[in-house]
Protein backbone atom coordinates (compact mmCIF):
# COMPACT_ATOMS: atom_id res chain seq x y z
CA UNK A 1 0.00 0.00 0.00
CA UNK A 2 1.34 3.39 -1.01
CA UNK A 3 2.27 5.61 1.93
CA UNK A 4 0.17 8.77 2.23
CA UNK A 5 1.79 12.17 1.94
CA UNK A 6 1.56 14.94 4.51
CA UNK A 7 1.91 18.49 3.19
CA UNK A 8 3.28 20.78 5.90
CA UNK A 9 3.30 24.57 5.89
CA UNK A 10 5.68 26.24 8.37
CA UNK A 11 5.21 29.92 9.24
CA UNK A 12 8.47 30.75 11.01
CA UNK A 13 8.90 33.04 14.02
CA UNK A 14 11.73 33.32 16.51
CA UNK A 15 9.87 31.80 19.46
CA UNK A 16 7.35 29.53 17.74
CA UNK A 17 6.44 28.08 14.35
CA UNK A 18 2.87 27.83 13.08
CA UNK A 19 2.57 24.31 11.65
CA UNK A 20 -0.24 23.38 9.25
CA UNK A 21 -0.60 19.76 8.12
CA UNK A 22 -2.74 18.98 5.07
CA UNK A 23 -3.54 15.75 3.24
CA UNK A 24 -3.79 15.24 -0.53
CA UNK A 25 -7.54 16.07 -0.41
CA UNK A 26 -6.83 19.53 1.07
CA UNK A 27 -8.17 18.51 4.48
CA UNK A 28 -6.45 20.36 7.34
CA UNK A 29 -5.24 17.81 9.87
CA UNK A 30 -3.51 20.26 12.18
CA UNK A 31 -2.78 23.97 12.37
CA UNK A 32 -1.26 25.27 15.60
CA UNK A 33 1.76 27.06 17.03
CA UNK A 34 4.68 24.89 18.17
CA UNK A 35 7.94 25.82 19.90
CA UNK A 36 10.75 26.72 17.53
CA UNK A 37 12.61 23.42 17.78
CA UNK A 38 12.97 20.80 15.06
CA UNK A 39 12.44 17.88 17.45
CA UNK A 40 9.27 19.35 18.97
CA UNK A 41 7.87 20.04 15.49
CA UNK A 42 8.71 16.54 14.26
CA UNK A 43 7.12 14.94 17.33
CA UNK A 44 3.93 16.99 16.87
CA UNK A 45 3.57 15.86 13.24
CA UNK A 46 4.61 12.19 13.71
CA UNK A 47 1.17 10.93 14.98
CA UNK A 48 -0.40 11.97 11.67
CA UNK A 49 1.53 9.25 9.84
CA UNK A 50 2.78 9.85 6.31
CA UNK A 51 5.68 10.97 4.18
CA UNK A 52 6.34 14.63 4.94
CA UNK A 53 6.75 17.30 2.28
CA UNK A 54 7.09 20.75 3.84
CA UNK A 55 7.46 24.36 2.76
CA UNK A 56 8.82 27.30 4.76
CA UNK A 57 9.38 30.93 3.79
CA UNK A 58 12.98 32.11 3.70
CA UNK A 59 13.93 34.47 6.55
CA UNK A 60 16.56 34.78 9.26
CA UNK A 61 16.80 31.36 10.93
CA UNK A 62 14.28 29.49 8.77
CA UNK A 63 16.94 27.97 6.52
CA UNK A 64 18.71 26.50 9.57
CA UNK A 65 15.44 25.01 10.83
CA UNK A 66 14.78 23.55 7.37
CA UNK A 67 18.25 22.03 7.32
CA UNK A 68 17.67 20.40 10.73
CA UNK A 69 14.32 18.98 9.63
CA UNK A 70 15.91 17.53 6.49
CA UNK A 71 19.02 16.03 8.10
CA UNK A 72 17.63 15.00 11.51
CA UNK A 73 13.91 14.38 10.98
CA UNK A 74 14.19 13.06 7.42
CA UNK A 75 11.68 15.55 6.00
CA UNK A 76 11.61 16.97 2.49
CA UNK A 77 11.60 20.75 2.94
CA UNK A 78 11.40 23.42 0.24
CA UNK A 79 12.36 27.04 0.90
CA UNK A 80 9.76 29.46 -0.46
CA UNK A 81 10.31 33.02 -1.70
CA UNK A 82 8.29 35.24 0.72
CA UNK A 83 7.61 37.93 -1.89
CA UNK A 84 6.09 35.52 -4.41
CA UNK A 85 4.13 33.69 -1.71
CA UNK A 86 2.57 37.01 -0.62
CA UNK A 87 1.48 37.69 -4.21
CA UNK A 88 -0.19 34.27 -4.42
CA UNK A 89 -2.49 35.02 -1.47
CA UNK A 90 -6.10 35.61 -2.41
CA UNK A 91 -6.86 37.67 0.69
CA UNK A 92 -5.35 40.89 2.08
CA UNK A 93 -5.68 39.49 5.61
CA UNK A 94 -2.52 38.12 7.19
CA UNK A 95 -2.38 35.68 10.10
CA UNK A 96 0.00 32.90 11.05
CA UNK A 97 -2.88 30.45 10.62
CA UNK A 98 -3.60 31.48 7.01
CA UNK A 99 0.08 31.83 6.08
CA UNK A 100 0.95 28.29 7.17
CA UNK A 101 -2.16 26.95 5.42
CA UNK A 102 -1.20 28.70 2.19
CA UNK A 103 2.31 27.21 2.32
CA UNK A 104 0.91 23.72 2.90
CA UNK A 105 -1.51 24.12 -0.03
CA UNK A 106 1.23 25.44 -2.34
CA UNK A 107 3.36 22.43 -1.43
CA UNK A 108 0.40 20.14 -2.13
CA UNK A 109 -0.17 21.46 -5.66
CA UNK A 110 3.56 21.90 -6.38
CA UNK A 111 3.45 25.67 -6.77
CA UNK A 112 5.97 26.65 -4.09
CA UNK A 113 8.22 29.43 -5.53
CA UNK A 114 11.44 27.76 -4.48
CA UNK A 115 14.59 29.48 -3.29
CA UNK A 116 18.10 28.04 -3.46
CA UNK A 117 19.49 27.19 -0.03
CA UNK A 118 23.11 28.26 0.30
CA UNK A 119 25.45 25.69 1.88
CA UNK A 120 27.41 26.45 5.05
CA UNK A 121 30.53 27.57 3.15
CA UNK A 122 28.56 30.25 1.28
CA UNK A 123 26.69 31.49 4.36
CA UNK A 124 30.03 31.90 6.17
CA UNK A 125 31.46 33.81 3.19
CA UNK A 126 28.38 36.04 3.19
CA UNK A 127 29.00 36.79 6.87
CA UNK A 128 32.54 37.94 6.07
CA UNK A 129 31.44 40.03 3.09
CA UNK A 130 28.66 41.70 5.10
CA UNK A 131 31.03 42.41 7.99
CA UNK A 132 33.55 43.95 5.61
CA UNK A 133 30.87 46.22 4.17
CA UNK A 134 29.90 47.32 7.68
CA UNK A 135 33.50 48.26 8.45
CA UNK A 136 33.89 50.01 5.08
CA UNK A 137 30.79 52.07 5.88
CA UNK A 138 32.33 53.05 9.22
CA UNK A 139 35.52 54.12 7.44
CA UNK A 140 33.54 56.23 4.98
CA UNK A 141 31.45 57.80 7.74
CA UNK A 142 34.58 58.77 9.70
CA UNK A 143 35.99 60.50 6.62
CA UNK A 144 32.73 62.34 6.01
CA UNK A 145 32.64 63.58 9.61
CA UNK A 146 36.21 64.87 9.40
CA UNK A 147 35.44 66.74 6.18
CA UNK A 148 32.22 68.07 7.76
CA UNK A 149 34.16 69.63 10.67
CA UNK A 150 36.62 71.25 8.26
CA UNK A 151 33.81 72.59 6.10
CA UNK A 152 31.92 73.88 9.15
CA UNK A 153 35.03 75.74 10.34
CA UNK A 154 35.68 77.06 6.81
CA UNK A 155 39.17 75.59 6.62
CA UNK A 156 40.67 76.19 3.16
CA UNK A 157 43.98 75.87 1.29
CA UNK A 158 45.23 72.42 2.35
CA UNK A 159 48.91 71.80 1.51
CA UNK A 160 48.19 68.60 -0.47
CA UNK A 161 45.46 66.26 -1.61
CA UNK A 162 43.12 64.89 1.05
CA UNK A 163 43.96 61.71 2.97
CA UNK A 164 47.69 61.81 2.25
CA UNK A 165 50.11 61.63 5.21
CA UNK A 166 50.99 65.30 4.77
CA UNK A 167 47.29 66.25 4.76
CA UNK A 168 46.69 64.14 7.91
CA UNK A 169 49.50 65.91 9.78
CA UNK A 170 48.29 69.31 8.61
CA UNK A 171 44.67 68.69 9.73
CA UNK A 172 45.66 67.35 13.14
CA UNK A 173 48.41 69.88 13.96
CA UNK A 174 48.40 72.98 11.74
CA UNK A 175 44.91 73.62 10.32
CA UNK A 176 43.12 76.67 11.79
CA UNK A 177 40.53 74.70 13.77
CA UNK A 178 38.92 75.61 17.09
CA UNK A 179 39.85 73.71 20.23
CA UNK A 180 36.63 71.67 20.31
CA UNK A 181 36.80 71.05 16.57
CA UNK A 182 40.33 69.66 16.90
CA UNK A 183 39.18 67.43 19.76
CA UNK A 184 36.33 66.05 17.61
CA UNK A 185 38.63 65.52 14.62
CA UNK A 186 41.12 63.62 16.79
CA UNK A 187 38.34 61.25 17.82
CA UNK A 188 37.22 60.81 14.21
CA UNK A 189 40.80 60.04 13.15
CA UNK A 190 41.00 57.34 15.83
CA UNK A 191 37.77 55.83 14.49
CA UNK A 192 39.17 56.05 10.97
CA UNK A 193 42.43 54.31 11.91
CA UNK A 194 40.49 51.55 13.68
CA UNK A 195 38.19 51.05 10.67
CA UNK A 196 41.14 50.94 8.24
CA UNK A 197 42.85 48.31 10.39
CA UNK A 198 39.66 46.21 10.57
CA UNK A 199 39.18 46.42 6.80
CA UNK A 200 42.69 45.02 6.28
CA UNK A 201 42.04 42.25 8.79
CA UNK A 202 38.74 41.13 7.29
CA UNK A 203 40.13 41.25 3.75
CA UNK A 204 43.01 39.06 4.89
CA UNK A 205 40.47 36.69 6.47
CA UNK A 206 38.43 36.58 3.24
CA UNK A 207 41.56 35.80 1.22
CA UNK A 208 42.48 32.93 3.55
CA UNK A 209 38.93 31.56 3.61
CA UNK A 210 38.63 31.47 -0.20
CA UNK A 211 42.23 30.42 -0.92
CA UNK A 212 41.10 26.99 -2.18
CA UNK A 213 37.89 28.09 -3.88
CA UNK A 214 38.19 27.30 -7.62
CA UNK A 215 35.38 29.66 -8.60
CA UNK A 216 36.97 32.64 -6.84
CA UNK A 217 40.31 31.80 -8.44
CA UNK A 218 38.64 31.62 -11.85
CA UNK A 219 36.95 34.99 -11.37
CA UNK A 220 40.15 36.65 -10.14
CA UNK A 221 41.87 35.50 -13.35
CA UNK A 222 39.80 38.07 -15.28
CA UNK A 223 41.65 41.32 -15.75
CA UNK A 224 39.84 44.00 -13.74
CA UNK A 225 38.19 41.61 -11.27
CA UNK A 226 39.70 41.74 -7.78
CA UNK A 227 39.33 39.53 -4.73
CA UNK A 228 36.45 41.47 -3.14
CA UNK A 229 34.46 41.59 -6.39
CA UNK A 230 35.01 37.87 -6.95
CA UNK A 231 34.07 36.97 -3.37
CA UNK A 232 31.00 39.23 -3.41
CA UNK A 233 29.79 37.53 -6.59
CA UNK A 234 30.58 34.11 -5.12
CA UNK A 235 28.75 34.89 -1.87
CA UNK A 236 25.60 36.17 -3.55
CA UNK A 237 25.39 33.87 -6.57
CA UNK A 238 26.84 30.75 -4.94
CA UNK A 239 26.94 28.62 -8.07
CA UNK A 240 26.15 29.65 -11.63
CA UNK A 241 24.36 26.47 -12.66
CA UNK A 242 21.39 27.27 -10.41
CA UNK A 243 20.29 29.77 -13.07
CA UNK A 244 18.78 28.56 -16.34
CA UNK A 245 19.95 31.48 -18.47
CA UNK A 246 22.38 34.35 -18.35
CA UNK A 247 19.41 36.72 -18.37
CA UNK A 248 18.24 35.24 -15.06
CA UNK A 249 21.69 35.79 -13.55
CA UNK A 250 21.79 39.40 -14.72
CA UNK A 251 18.34 40.06 -13.31
CA UNK A 252 19.36 38.50 -9.99
CA UNK A 253 22.31 40.92 -9.86
CA UNK A 254 19.99 43.89 -10.53
CA UNK A 255 21.52 44.85 -13.88
CA UNK A 256 18.40 44.42 -16.05
CA UNK A 257 16.63 47.55 -17.32
CA UNK A 258 13.23 48.25 -15.80
CA UNK A 259 10.43 48.34 -18.36
CA UNK A 260 8.04 51.27 -17.97
CA UNK A 261 6.00 50.80 -21.16
CA UNK A 262 2.29 51.56 -21.45
CA UNK A 263 0.19 51.31 -24.59
CA UNK A 264 2.16 52.61 -27.55
CA UNK A 265 4.74 54.27 -25.30
CA UNK A 266 7.92 52.22 -24.93
CA UNK A 267 10.33 53.36 -22.24
CA UNK A 268 12.78 52.19 -19.59
CA UNK A 269 13.13 53.51 -16.05
CA UNK A 270 16.66 52.70 -14.98
CA UNK A 271 17.62 49.38 -13.42
CA UNK A 272 15.29 47.05 -11.53
CA UNK A 273 14.94 47.57 -7.77
CA UNK A 274 14.62 43.95 -6.58
CA UNK A 275 18.23 42.95 -6.01
CA UNK A 276 21.18 43.02 -3.63
CA UNK A 277 22.07 46.72 -3.85
CA UNK A 278 25.57 46.23 -2.50
CA UNK A 279 26.34 43.49 -5.04
CA UNK A 280 25.11 45.71 -7.85
CA UNK A 281 27.26 48.61 -6.64
CA UNK A 282 30.29 46.30 -6.51
CA UNK A 283 29.63 45.07 -10.06
CA UNK A 284 29.17 48.62 -11.37
CA UNK A 285 32.56 49.54 -9.90
CA UNK A 286 34.02 46.44 -11.56
CA UNK A 287 32.47 47.50 -14.89
CA UNK A 288 34.53 50.71 -14.86
CA UNK A 289 37.69 48.61 -14.51
CA UNK A 290 36.63 46.11 -17.18
CA UNK A 291 36.08 48.96 -19.66
CA UNK A 292 39.72 49.97 -19.10
CA UNK A 293 41.33 46.52 -19.06
CA UNK A 294 39.13 44.05 -20.99
CA UNK A 295 39.30 44.34 -24.79
CA UNK A 296 35.75 43.06 -25.39
CA UNK A 297 34.23 45.37 -22.77
CA UNK A 298 36.26 48.27 -24.07
CA UNK A 299 34.98 47.74 -27.63
CA UNK A 300 31.40 47.26 -26.42
CA UNK A 301 31.48 50.46 -24.36
CA UNK A 302 33.07 52.44 -27.21
CA UNK A 303 30.33 51.31 -29.59
CA UNK A 304 27.57 52.38 -27.20
CA UNK A 305 29.22 55.74 -26.51
CA UNK A 306 29.55 56.33 -30.26
CA UNK A 307 25.80 55.72 -30.58
CA UNK A 308 25.16 58.51 -28.08
CA UNK A 309 24.34 56.46 -24.97
CA UNK A 310 24.96 58.15 -21.57
CA UNK A 311 28.05 56.95 -19.69
CA UNK A 312 26.09 55.46 -16.77
CA UNK A 313 23.93 53.45 -19.21
CA UNK A 314 27.06 52.25 -21.00
CA UNK A 315 28.66 51.06 -17.76
CA UNK A 316 25.56 49.09 -16.67
CA UNK A 317 25.07 47.63 -20.16
CA UNK A 318 28.72 46.56 -20.31
CA UNK A 319 28.47 44.67 -17.01
CA UNK A 320 25.17 43.16 -18.18
CA UNK A 321 26.89 41.79 -21.29
CA UNK A 322 29.98 40.63 -19.38
CA UNK A 323 27.88 38.72 -16.84
CA UNK A 324 25.98 36.93 -19.60
CA UNK A 325 29.23 35.86 -21.22
CA UNK A 326 30.56 34.80 -17.80
CA UNK A 327 27.46 32.66 -17.21
CA UNK A 328 28.08 30.61 -20.37
CA UNK A 329 31.71 30.10 -19.34
CA UNK A 330 31.02 29.14 -15.71
CA UNK A 331 27.85 27.03 -15.97
CA UNK A 332 29.38 24.08 -17.91
CA UNK A 333 32.25 23.88 -15.41
CA UNK A 334 29.85 23.04 -12.56
CA UNK A 335 32.07 24.81 -10.03
CA UNK A 336 30.41 24.62 -6.61
CA UNK A 337 31.28 24.14 -2.96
Amino acid sequence: MKESILYIGLDYHQEKVQVCAMDSEQNILMNRGIANNWQTIAEAVSPLKGQVQAAIEVCCGSADLADELVNRAGWSVHLAHPGYVARLKQSPDKTDYSDSQLLADLERVGYVPRVWQAPFYITELRTLIQYRQTVVNERRNAKLRIRAVLRNQRVLNPPSNAWTLRWHNWVQNEAPISEQGRFAISGYFRSLDKAIKEVHEVEKRIKEYTSEDPLVARLCAYKGIGLITACSLRASVGRFDRFRTGKQLVRFCGLSPKNASSGKRQATAGLIDACDRQLRATLIEAAHRLIRYDDYCQAHAARLLKNGKPKNVVVAATMNRWLRRLFHVMKPLGLSC
